[in-house]
């Protein structure tokens, strides 16, 4: 019933996938990961990726009858049962099924811990009169991008950093030259990060811009940017955003970014 797949692997091009590839462009990265657990059906109608310590991701094709879709849970929610999950990822239907089926068998409740809104960008609409430039970071600005992640993490997750925590991770994102920055008169004023690039898509993530060089459309034109030169390779730019974070959901939407669905980080407890 179950079998392994890999990065590349045909459900993951198949029409019925490819219609919440945004929702889902995740399991892409898990996908690579050889250390994950990456199982699917034989008949491609389900997707299940997790790496050890993060969230399981799971994807059931939209026109499963109700009644596979809750025998296919079933079985993977006991097949899983001891691996000691720390919470499920996936459209709030399919989540929550998943959720359920699992917390029967294993006596954990969960909670949602963040909803998120998957969007894609098809074409960009560049902000006007924005100062600055977007440039690739470099060693030099490894100290300053690990402030930004403080702040970053700061913000979205109301959780307290160190800059110097978060030094390791901004030395290797520069050095895979992913990491942008919007720089105004020689000074780097706004962040964005190329996350992850797969066959159609390139995901955005860590927006940032400190709260003194807010409300002057940095972010806006640091995003609009990154997102023309990933148009002009064939490539859609996609992002996950906080659904309760209206002000970066504007941002987005303001340079082009289109809604496509919901996803819910569930975690167990």
């Amino acid at each position: 019933m179950f079998v392994s797949f890999g990065p590349g692997d045909e459900v993951l091009h198949t029409g019925l996938f490819m219609q919440e590839e945004v929702e889902y462009n995740l399991i892409h990265l898990i996908a690579e990961n050889r250390e994950a657990l990456r199982i699917k059906t034989e008949e491609n109608d389900l997707v299940f990726a997790h790496t050890a310590g993060h969230n399981c991701w799971l994807w059931l094709s939209p026109v499963l009858a109700e009644e596979r879709r809750a025998s296919l849970v079933q079985q993977l929610a006991e097949m899983l049962a001891d691996r000691g999950l720390r919470g499920v990822t996936g459209t709030p239907v399919t989540g929550k099924l998943f959720a359920e089926a699992y917390g029967r068998l294993t006596g954990q409740s969960y909670h949602v811990r963040m909803m998120m809104e998957a969007y894609h960008c098809p074409q960009v609409q560049r902000p006007h009169d924005v100062s600055g430039k977007l440039r690739q970071a470099e060693p030099r600005n490894i100290p300053l991008i690990a402030g930004y992640l403080a702040g970053f993490v700061k913000d979205c997750f109301g959780t307290e950093s160190a800059p110097d925590e978060h030094i390791g991770y901004a030395g290797a994102a520069t050095e895979s030259g992913k990491l942008r920055l919007w720089v105004d008169r020689d000074q780097p004023v706004s962040m964005v990060h190329l996350a992850h690039q797969s066959a159609r898509h390139a995901r955005i993530n860590e927006v940032y811009t400190p709260p003194e060089f807010r409300k002057q459309g940095y972010a806006s034109a640091a995003v609009a940017a990154l997102c023309a030169e990933l148009l002009s390779k064939g490539i859609t730019p996609m992002l996950y955003a906080d659904a309760a974070n209206p002000d970066s959901n504007k941002v987005y939407q303001s340079v082009g970014f289109k809604r496509t669905g919901s996803i819910a980080d569930l975690r167990f407890q």
